[in-house]
């Protein structure tokens, strides 16, 4: 098999090979007869040894010798077409990925010849490789031939650090390399696990292993397994965790497009009180914002440039929630040449403004610098117009200062218990096992494996202080997930905390209606690690040492500050992906998460194959994998 040891270790032949350790004996004992049988120096019929007799007992003995060797030959000629075939196969593998990737490969590790003779042969070992990592910067876990991953880092450290022999580090398929979980493009691991075949001689081979690699992956440690072990196939459940802005929990502005439906459906079922009710302390949350933060904002500015700055947000504003008008734009750049000198604007709205990370307004330059400039300008034009900060306008200033307060306002907020207790209550209708095909990517309700089972689902009552931003921590524990199944499931509990929704609509999810659930931001999604409850039992059994990441613990933590929950908060902090997302789905004119309001399933369309997703959706909604991906399946 591809990636086996072809060298048994010296010391073991004598023990595993009882031809190896047998003496040679040339002396033919058995003749052939012309019907084929054999017969032996005592006359006995069909070649049967009479063990009594000393004559037959010692021809016998010298018979099975012969054959004996005549095997031997027979294994070392049948040895030597597998190995014949495996270097076959070797060679041929290696010529498809050079072909693949232009002979640059991030999965090959070539030596020379003299370069792999002198390092000997050393016996490799089946272990399970306990990991951790911070996804940002790499595309993905699963090693291959063109990009920067994990597990091509991990790869390359273990044949740096001697884990792997350089007569195989041309192909991972070499040391049967199997990961547990994998994770794509940007997404973090706080422990994960590959099953391999490598050298484990060196008793600090860890630390070699972790001085070859970045800050962002770390090895925690590595184990001896049974050989049968396969980190896939032995993994029996797996907990995530995802991390959001307390602010996601706010309900959607009034004046978004959601928030005006959801008003309009529950005075139509006489039901706007109980929904106003759910919401808590939030009811009146925009109110205060725009008496107390927005409208100040406008009062300070001039008639002129208040009329401006609300008819550009305002077109902001339709351009996002018309979908004909944003693909026209796009179609046509030149359409508004105003729009194309102003500093480039996120297309999501908060009601009446468009929706941009909080930034300061640009300073003007300096007399000093604007002489420096000039100077510039006469010897080098070009270079002294790329310098220069293009100077905003009062219209453009203003409409920053807006969209910076709605943003400001928001990382404001701190959930309540009851806020939090309303989530909770969400997420426990998730546990057990239910058909979660609304909950991936274009599942049908009769296929079998949509079927998944939850066994926890809680949220840390303590929240996350980073800067002035409050954060959530949720974990879930289950079997396995689907395609952006974690996500799906995240964001219809918030929905429904934040709409007022009854909980019971989790509930009629699972029923064979297709609705349409978005999907939340891919950012706050973490591998916390998975479990090995079956294997444990049978490890135990053998006297091996149980896969168990609680051992690990201070050092994941610690990893987990500095290197994940530190991207997450700096990558929200500069990109704004929660705020975002919610601003989308609330003012993106479409029926697609009308089941929010009081209209329930009735109100938005059953999803179909053959229903075009509106353009303004397609990242929160696309049926496509994004890069994103819970695994486990």
């Amino acid at each position: 098999m591809a990636g086996d040891e072809q060298h048994p270790e010296p010391s073991n032949m004598a023990a595993s090979d009882p031809v190896a350790a047998a003496p040679a004996d040339s002396t033919p004992s058995n003749k052939q007869t012309p019907d084929g049988t054999n017969s032996t120096s005592n006359g006995n019929a069909g070649g049967k040894r009479d063990r009594g007799s000393d004559g037959g007992g010692r021809s016998g003995k010298r018979g099975r010798k012969g054959n004996d060797k005549q095997a031997s030959g027979k294994k070392n000629e049948f040895l030597d077409r597998r190995q014949e075939m495996q270097d076959k196969r070797d060679a041929k593998r290696r010529k498809v990925i050079d072909r693949e990737s232009e002979g640059s490969s991030f999965m090959r590790i070539p030596f020379t010849s003299d370069e792999i003779a002198a390092e000997g042969r050393r016996p490799k070992r089946k272990v399970a490789m306990l990991i951790g990592y911070a996804g940002t910067g790499y595309h993905g876990l699963q090693i291959n031939h063109k990009e920067k991953t994990i597990e091509g880092d991990i790869f390359a450290a273990l044949v740096a650090a001697g884990g792997i022999a350089k007569a195989n580090a041309d192909d991972p398929k070499k040391s049967s390399l199997i990961r547990c979980a994998r994770t794509d493009k940007g997404v973090h691991a706080a422990g994960n696990v590959l099953s391999l075949k490598m050298i484990v001689e060196e008793p600090d081979i860890v630390q070699k292993i972790n001085a070859n690699l970045p800050d962002q992956i770390r090895v925690w440690g590595i184990q001896r397994t049974l050989g049968s072990f396969s980190a896939y196939q032995e993994c029996d459940s797996r907990w995530y965790e995802y991390l959001m802005p307390s602010y996601a929990l706010l309900p959607p502005h009034p004046e978004s497009y959601l928030g005006k439906k959801i008003t309009e459906y529950a005075k139509a079922k006489c039901v706007e009180e109980e929904y106003m009710e759910r919401r808590d302390e939030t009811r009146d949350f925009w109110g205060v914002v725009e008496e107390h933060e927005i409208k100040p904002i406008f009062d300070r500015m001039a008639p002129e440039v208040r009329a401006e700055v609300l008819r550009r947000l305002k077109e902001e504003e339709e351009q996002l929630l018309n979908e004909d008008d944003s693909e026209k734009k796009a179609e046509n750049p030149a359409a508004d040449v105003e729009m194309q000198d102003a500093p480039t604007e996120q297309p999501v709205t908060e009601p009446g403004t468009g929706s941009e990370p909080a930034v300061e307004p640009v300073a003007q330059p300096a007399p000093s610098d604007e002489l420096a400039l000039a100077g510039d300008a006469a010897q080098a034009p070009d270079e002294a117009q790329k310098k220069k900060p293009r100077q905003l306008s009062p219209v453009e200033l203003g409409i920053r200062e807006v969209k910076a307060a709605y943003v400001a306002a928001k990382r404001r907020y701190r959930a309540t218990p009851a806020r939090l207790e309303r989530l909770q209550e969400a997420l426990n209708l998730y546990l057990g096992t239910h058909n979660f095909h609304n909950y991936t990517i274009l599942k049908r309700f009769s296929d079998p494996s949509a079927k998944r089972h939850i066994k926890s689902f809680k949220l840390n009552r303590t929240p996350i202080m980073i800067n002035d931003t409050e954060w959530i921590s949720l974990k879930i524990h289950g079997q396995s997930f689907m395609m952006h199944q974690i996500r799906k499931m995240v964001a219809m509990a918030v929905m429904i905390v934040r709409s007022g929704t009854p909980n019971e609509i989790i509930s009629q999810s699972y029923e064979s209606r297709r609705i349409s659930i978005p999907k939340a931001p891919g950012l706050g999604l973490l591998l916390e690690r998975p479990v090995f409850e079956m294997y444990n039992k049978k490890a135990a059994g053998a006297d091996r040492e149980l896969i168990d990441f609680d051992k690990y613990d201070e050092e994941i933590q610690k990893f987990k500050d500095e290197h994940i929950y530190k991207r997450m908060f700096d990558l929200e902090e500069k990109e704004n992906s929660f705020h975002l997302f919610f601003n989308q789905v609330d003012n993106t004119r479409t029926d697609y998460f009308l089941w929010v309001t009081a209209g329930g399933f009735e109100a938005s369309p059953e999803r179909s194959d053959r229903i075009k997703i509106p353009k303004a959706l397609e990242n929160e909604l696309g049926d496509e994998p994004d890069g994103v991906q819970e695994v486990g399946s």
